[in-house]
C-alpha cells in the first residue's frame, strides 16, 4: 500500500468525512490504502485494466466515468502534471470538496503552491514523502485546468491524451519494430499492449490482414486508438495483455510490451507478455517484438519459442522475431 498517509490524515481530526453519501475517488489503482474509507460508499475511478480487476476482486465499485453527484472527491494525483491537473479539475465539478493526495515525485508540491493561488485549500499534511490537503471551491473554478486533459493531435498527428505512453508522439522503439516487421504478416493478428495505435496503423497498411485484435490495459490510450484508427478489421480489448486470450488462434502478435509500473521496472512484466503471446499462436505463428538492449528477454522467448532471432535495432532497443511457440495451452 502507498497511502497510508491519507489513513494517518484522517485519523488526525483534520477532516471528518462527511456523515452520508457517495465517495468519489479518482486516480484509483490496487496500491491505494482506501481502509480509512467507508468501502459501500466508494466509487472508484481507475483507468488501468489490472487495477479494476483487482479492486473489483477486492469488493469495490469501480468505474472509468464520474457520477452526477457525490458529497466528496477524492484525487490519487498521478505522474504528469497535465493529467493532475485535469483530475483535480474534474473532481472539483464533480463536488466542491476534494481531498488531494499525492507524492512529492508525482509534484505535489508545486500543485498545492499553484492550488492556494487559486482557492481555498487547508493546511497541508506532510507524511511519508509526500502530502495530503483539501480544497474548497465553487464547481467550475478550475475550468482552465480541465483543458489540459482534452485530447490533442501530437507531432505525428495521433490523437492522445496526457498520462497515456508516448502521448507527444511515436516512440522511437515502436518506430524501429514498425520499421522491421516484414510485408507478408498473415491474416488474424494481434497488437499487445496497443497503446494509442501507431503500431496497429502500420499493420493495417497491410491489405492480407483480415482481423487485428488491439489489446491495451489503458482505457484512456485505448479510447484513442478508436479514434485514430477508422478502419473495420480493428477490433478493440480493455484488457490485460498478459491474461487475453484470442477467439481462434492468431498468425502473429506484434508487441512493444511495457517494463514498469509507475516508476518502477517491472521486466517480469514483459516476460508475461511474452509467454501469454506464445500461448496465443497458431503451431506457425509469429512474435516480432521490440525491446529495450538492457531488459532480460532472451531466455522467457527462448523458453517459449523453438525459433528465435534478433532481426534488427540499434544501440538502444533490440528486436526479436520468435516462432514455432514450444508450449501450447491444453
Amino acid at each position: 500500500m502507498n497511502n497510508s498517509r491519507l489513513a494517518l490524515y484522517l485519523e488526525s481530526g483534520a477532516f471528518a468525512l462527511p456523515e452520508t453519501g457517495e465517495i468519489v475517488v479518482f486516480g484509483a489503482t490496487a496500491g491505494h490504502d482506501l481502509s480509512a474509507l467507508p468501502k459501500e460508499r466508494l466509487r472508484l475511478l481507475a483507468r488501468m485494466k489490472p487495477d479494476v480487476d483487482a479492486l473489483l476482486q477486492a469488493g469495490y465499485v469501480v468505474d472509468v466515468v464520474a457520477p452526477e453527484t457525490a458529497v466528496l472527491a477524492l484525487v490519487f494525483l498521478p505522474r504528469v502534471k497535465a493529467e493532475a491537473h485535469a483530475l483535480v479539475a474534474r473532481a472539483i465539478d464533480l463536488v466542491g470538496e476534494v481531498i488531494v493526495d499525492g507524492q512529492k515525485t508525482e509534484g505535489v508540491d508545486s500543485l498545492y503552491r499553484d492550488m492556494r493561488r487559486k482557492a481555498d485549500c487547508s493546511e497541508a499534511y506532510s507524511k511519508a514523502h509526500g502530502k495530503t490537503f483539501v480544497v474548497r471551491v465553487a464547481p467550475g473554478s478550475f475550468s482552465d485546468w480541465a483543458q489540459s486533459g482534452e485530447r490533442t493531435r501530437n507531432k505525428d498527428g495521433f490523437l492522445t491524451v496526457p498520462g497515456v505512453f508516448s502521448a507527444d508522439g511515436v516512440d522511437p522503439a515502436s518506430k524501429l519494430l514498425a520499421q522491421a516487421l516484414p510485408e507478408k504478416l498473415g491474416r488474424r493478428l494481434a497488437d499487445f499492449g496497443a497503446g494509442w495505435g501507431f503500431l496497429a496503423r502500420e499493420i493495417l497498411k497491410r491489405e492480407t490482414v483480415k482481423v487485428l485484435d488491439l489489446v491495451e490495459a489503458d482505457y484512456d490510450a485505448l479510447e484513442c486508438a478508436k479514434a485514430n484508427l477508422n478502419d473495420p478489421r480493428a477490433r478493440f480489448h480493455w484488457a490485460d495483455a498478459t491474461l487475453w486470450k484470442p477467439e481462434a488462434e492468431l498468425d502473429a502478435i506484434v508487441m512493444n510490451p511495457p517494463f514498469h509500473a509507475g516508476r518502477k521496472g517491472i521486466p517480469e512484466l514483459g516476460q508475461t507478455f511474452i509467454r501469454n503471446a506464445a500461448a496465443c499462436l497458431s503451431t506457425g505463428g509469429k512474435l516480432f517484438m521490440v525491446a529495450n538492449r538492457h531488459l532480460p528477454y532472451e531466455q522467457a522467448l527462448t523458453a517459449a519459442f523453438r525459433e528465435v532471432r534478433e532481426i534488427g535495432g540499434d544501440g538502444r532497443f533490440k528486436i526479436f522475431a520468435a516462432s514455432r511457440p514450444a508450449r501450447k495451452p491444453r
